[in-house]
């Protein structure tokens, strides 16, 4: 750790690890009523408990992108951050926040809008919160050196904090509000979130690598370019039916397929910078999880979300058990994976001590992909069956749902293998053996480190 100010991101990764916990086992608990429907149903409905998985997934995130933001920002501009008052302030109103927008669930409070059910007291604190925190950095990176991995990962966060205004915006008209609803989902997950990955991940291994920067650089610039050129028309594939002009059927289909190539580029990037790399980092766990995450968001995001985006498909499949396979492995391997990979970087440094249980650590990271690719295909089939039963053939939805019990069984297995690899995880982090499992060795370290 080269600066104080730099201890900040510890916090934030806390809090976003305490929130992993319950993400995955309010998942766990949703997979177990797809299996016992009425599990609960009196105390804690099915609805209340999907939304606190779903939110909570999206705020630690956050959180993560935050803290990652206030450890590398330093780094790269070479001075410590601007203020960290208002990065203490921004962590306790987004605390604040979450466990109002929790106790709203529970009281039956919310927007009933899928992702952005908070109340609005709640998403105003995140506007302020996201105003608190632009500010920061900005004046951070204004102040000091400017590297392309600042540039990127700015632009990405200054695009996701303005297209939340979009969240403020509920029309009346039913197609209006599915528009404007998708500005806030689609172009955070499949196009601003995807340059905060592509700038955090060239981060990461420019540190576990010792590549060139200019070589991690030229890379990033062309990660970039593709992801917008294709994402932001590329959100024409959530409006095929939602009552908007048919050409969007098309152009969604034209730039979804293209939605592949920034996921591959990131993919190849991983692999070719530790090809090229010099370097023998001790940090293993660190660099599984990078590699691991450029590799399974190119299958998650890429390749299961080409299999369904394209419209002819599309009309039978969306809103099947398929787009339930794409999610998961999609928001699993572009987001959840990454900010796992920073946490078993930055961690150790912000804790001063060296990079301890990386066999617990990387151990968790196998489990937890290989319980969440098994759930992908387990979903993936049932997804199939689901449309041909529910879309070709006419059958009722409930004794189509009936017909899937055991591809919904199976994907409680996956899930409890990935819930002990979550908690396997964060142990790994937060408990610090005597001894290191894997002696460091014999390293080429980076300046500082």
């Amino acid at each position: 750790m080269k600066y104080q100010s730099q201890k900040v991101a510890l916090y934030y990764f806390l809090a976003a690890m305490a929130l992993f916990g319950i993400q995955v086992l309010g998942g766990l608990l949703a997979g177990w009523i797809y299996v016992s429907p009425n599990f609960l149903a009196e105390i804690l409905p099915f609805n209340v408990i999907r939304m606190i998985h779903t939110n909570a997934l999206i705020v630690w995130l956050l959180l993560g992108f935050f803290g990652a933001a206030y450890f590398l920002i330093p780094e790269e501009s070479e001075r410590e951050i601007w203020s960290t008052k208002l990065a203490y302030i921004q962590l306790v109103i987004l605390l604040v926040g979450t466990l109002g927008a929790v106790g709203s669930y529970l009281a039956g409070i919310h927007g009933g809008r899928e992702f952005l059910e908070q109340p609005l007291w709640v998403k105003f604190g995140i506007l302020v919160a996201a105003l608190i925190f632009l500010l920061n950095v900005s004046m951070t990176v204004l102040a000091g050196k400017k590297t392309a991995i600042t540039n990127v990962l700015l632009m990405g966060l200054w695009l996701l904090s303005l297209l939340w205004i979009f969240a403020f915006i509920n029309p009346d008209n039913l197609s209006l509000d599915k528009m404007y609803w998708w500005f806030v989902v689609h172009l955070w997950v499949e196009a601003t979130w995807e340059l905060v990955m592509a700038a955090i991940l060239a981060f990461l291994l420019l540190k576990l690598t010792g590549v060139d920067r200019e070589i991690v650089e030229k890379w990033l610039y062309v990660i970039v370019a593709t992801a917008l050129f294709s994402g932001i028309l590329g959100t024409g594939h959530h409006f095929y039916w939602i009552g908007l002009p048919g050409y969007w059927q098309w152009v969604g289909s034209i730039f979804s397929t293209f939605e592949v190539v920034p996921f591959f580029l990131m993919m190849s990037f991983a692999f070719v910078m530790v090809w090229k790399g010099r370097k023998n980092h001790p940090n293993k766990a660190a660099l599984l999880w990078s590699l691991g995450s450029s590799t399974v968001a190119f299958f998650g995001a890429g390749v299961w979300g080409f299999l369904h985006t394209l419209h002819g498909v599309n009309f039978y499949s969306h809103g099947t058990q398929i787009t339930a396979a794409h999610g998961h492995l999609a928001f699993y391997g572009a987001y959840v994976a990454l900010n796992l990979a920073v946490f078993s970087y930055a961690m150790p440094m912000l804790r001063e001590r060296a990079p301890y249980n990386q066999v617990l650590n990387m151990a968790s990271f196998w489990l937890m992909t290989g319980g969440m690719a098994f759930m992908t295909f387990v979903l993936t089939f049932a997804g199939t069956i689901q449309t041909h039963m529910q879309r070709v053939i006419g059958d009722y939805y409930m004794n189509v749902q009936e017909s899937l019990s055991v591809f919904f069984l199976m994907r409680f297995g996956a899930g409890t293998a990935v819930v002990i690899g979550a908690l396997l995880f964060i142990y790994s982090m937060l408990v610090v053996r005597k001894t290191e499992v894997i002696p460091p060795g014999s390293a080429n370290p980076v300046p500082g480190e």
